[in-house]
């Protein structure tokens, strides 16, 4: 969810910043398992697991670039450049990607500001690129002044899951405890998820979910293989399933995790099912779960009213971009509108047939 779009000293026509006193060096890629694992900001998104899962679903190149401070390597940027009619764009991340915070890595003592002018030089003199995004936890607004970008605030619910059990549970909304009480009485379980076939069940229920509003997915089936492909395996990624009484699945989850905080990267469910409320039980169950992994933070990934009754922090992130030409931001705008349009029309197309396949099937 955005807020409108905001501009920060002047229009987003590129205007280099002062000099840095840090320089940016890529590396390659056999040179990634040198970087600690556990630097302060690092999340799931800019682990290798996941650039490799961005580069074969984005058909990008990634890129790892160590901040250097003299000798000293004070932090390290994430991100992936892809080609749009011909241009190159590094995305950290971008619209689309299903991927929220990259940007940024720093050590305690770097300094954020100097770190962005040296990404911003990284994308336009050192890899070429003519347009250039992000989005970093750890940046404000006020980072941003001076460097000639165009933003607009992700907002999110964040909890915080070093409370205990019963304050998580009061934070949450008199109706979300009613519904968790009520999934438990009609007997819903849940469960951990084994990779196999997991991604086939979650997508089935999700084509569900978005018919209701005679939608489909934002994504194909194939994302959500290679997101369990690359991502299972290092143990950052929680499956979840809900079943009925009955022994049936009726929902999902997909929760990336690392360095002591969780996503909440997607859920969906069977309409038939819902009014036993699995969606609340299963999303009680991983908060539960995480705490036990030693996550103390829960970010829902996005906004909504129905992501609010959990009992999170309002938490707006700007996501800033920068152009090397004034018109390559009114061609972002014209090519997202463009999409959207097109996500409707597959929506409807797909409502229609399934009516259609309904009527041939009543007809006597």
């Amino acid at each position: 969810m955005f807020t409108n779009i905001r501009g920060v000293q002047g229009t987003a026509q590129l205007e280099y910043p002062m000099a840095s006193a840090y320089k940016c060096v890529t590396l390659a890629a056999t040179d990634w398992l040198n970087e600690p694992l556990a630097m302060g900001e690092r999340t799931v998104y800019t682990t290798s697991a996941w650039l490799t899962f961005l580069a074969k679903t984005q058909a990008g190149h990634p890129v790892r670039a160590a901040l250097m401070d003299g000798s000293k390597t004070v932090g390290y940027f994430t991100g992936l450049v892809i080609q749009k009619l011909g241009l190159k764009i590094l995305g950290s991340p971008f619209p689309g990607w299903t991927t929220d915070y990259m940007g940024l890595s720093l050590s305690a003592e770097a300094d954020r500001r100097r770190a962005l002018q040296a990404v911003i030089d990284l994308a336009f003199r050192q890899l070429g690129c003519v347009h250039f995004e992000m989005m970093d936890r750890h940046i404000s607004e006020a980072d941003l002044q001076g460097l000639g970008c165009l933003y607009r605030l992700y907002h999110t619910f964040e909890l915080d899951l070093s409370q205990s059990d019963d304050e998580l549970f009061a934070a949450m909304s008199s109706a979300c405890r009613r519904c968790i009480r009520k999934a438990e009485k009609e007997g819903v379980l849940i469960e951990y998820a084994e990779p196999h076939a997991f991604a086939e069940e979650y997508y089935g229920q999700l084509k569900d979910v978005f018919a209701k509003q005679r939608l489909v997915p934002p994504y194909q089936l194939g994302r959500v293989r290679e997101l369990i492909h690359q991502l299972y395996p290092t143990g950052h990624l929680l499956l979840l399933r809900a079943r009925d009484r009955q022994g049936r699945s009726v929902a999902t989850g997909i929760f990336p995790h690392l360095n002591g905080t969780m996503f909440f990267w997607g859920g969906a469910s069977w309409r038939a099912h819902q009014s036993c409320r699995p969606n609340e039980a299963l999303q009680w169950f991983a908060i539960q779960r995480a705490r036990e992994l030693g996550v103390r933070i829960y970010d829902m990934g996005g906004s909504g009213e129905y992501k609010r009754k959990y009992g999170g922090r309002d938490i707006f992130v700007p996501w800033f971009r920068k152009s090397k030409y004034s018109w390559l931001g009114q061609l972002r705008v014209v090519a997202q509108r463009s999409h959207a349009f097109y996500q409707r029309c597959l929506g409807q197309m797909e409502h229609l047939h399934v009516t259609r396949a309904c009527h041939r099937h009543e007809l006597p």
